[in-house]
């Protein structure tokens, strides 16, 4: 039996830096899931709400990678509280030729941070306009700052916004992300202020009732919602979907845990609809975006072939660089 590779966050951090390298294979994961052939099943959840606690399980086979990998996710938003991280959790790399197991990864949700920023900066590369140079910013957690320095690497970013109901949390986020990119970055108490000042808007809280109203967002702008990933999370405003051009990470998922879940509800979207993928608009079979003032929203729920895509290149950097620990059955 060959050896398992067991690699820690500390193996991972420096084999996969969150860089256009990343970005771009999460891309080719979406091009992959829209050409058809990947198989995905639906996403499992748990909920222990008396926690604050979720756990998601995700999973998918992509032709011509040679692993398949299962993650176990889980998100506990009580955690900063208690002086915790939120979100945590590993993969399991295992061979698509022989099912056997190949590596461990106990990345602590490290590598799902990667692999979520770098589906915003694809999004972002995809639906947002060439020159669109102020982000906004919703959240003031990891993934904020993570986004923030995603979106530097495909958009000319030369200012940004952050908001976030914690002001003192969103000033600590904009200090620490302006010395990290060597941009202005200011923290800004009034969301509409944020919002209005952006050519680029990410959501990235875990927020039950909209955040950002469409009454906010100026023509021309792009909105990524990265935060609803489940049944009862809402960020945005239902009436942007209907205003603007709404592309999915994946439909079937998100017309049940996405943004488009809550446009439907509330009327602003027909349940039958037949939006487009992320996938469709990077491989060019749709246009994504039709003209300079349209409003773009990318509605990100988190896709199994992500986690396939990043583990694999994980796993082979490891193998490369001999890092990790081998582990005989």
């Amino acid at each position: 039996m060959p050896d398992i590779v067991i690699l820690t966050q500390a193996d991972l951090r420096p084999l996969v830096p969150l860089d256009t390298a990343v970005i771009d294979l999460v891309e080719d994961a979406f091009r992959a899931l829209s050409s058809g052939g990947v198989a995905m099943p639906p996403i499992q959840r748990l909920d222990m709400p008396e926690h604050g606690g979720e756990v998601d399980v995700k999973s998918a086979y992509v032709p011509g990678l040679d692993g398949f990998a299962i993650k176990i996710s889980p998100g506990f938003f009580n955690n900063p509280a208690i002086g915790l991280p939120s979100v945590n959790g590993l993969m399991v790399l295992l061979s698509a030729r022989t099912g056997l197991t190949q590596a461990l990864l106990l990345d602590n949700g490290y590598l799902t941070d990667i692999r979520t920023a770098a589906a915003g900066a694809v999004a972002a590369r995809a639906l947002s306009r060439p020159q669109s140079h102020v982000a906004a910013i919703f959240g003031a957690g990891l993934q904020a700052r993570l986004q923030l320095e995603a979106l530097c690497l495909v958009r000319p970013i030369r200012h940004a916004v952050v908001w976030a109901r914690d002001g003192v949390r969103a000033a600590q986020t904009a200090d620490r992300m302006a010395q990290a990119l060597g941009i202005p970055v200011e923290a800004v108490a009034d969301p509409a202020e944020a919002a209005r000042r952006a050519d680029i808007i990410v959501t990235t809280t875990p927020a039950q009732t909209p955040i950002l109203q469409r009454d906010w967002v100026r023509a021309g702008t792009h909105v990524t919602a990265m935060g609803s990933d489940a049944e009862h999370k809402n960020e945005i405003d239902p009436a942007l979907l209907r205003d603007g051009v709404y592309v999915a990470d994946r439909l079937s998922q998100t017309r049940i845990l996405g943004e488009l879940r809550a446009a439907i509800a509330a009327g602003c979207a027909s349940a039958d609809a037949d939006f487009p993928e992320l996938g469709a608009v990077v491989s060019g079979r749709h246009a994504g975006r039709p003209d300079a003032d349209a409003i773009t929203i990318a509605d990100l729920t988190g896709t199994g072939v992500q986690d396939t895509a990043i583990a694999t290149l994980a796993y082979a950097r490891a193998i490369a660089a001999g890092s990790g620990t081998r582990f005989s059955i």
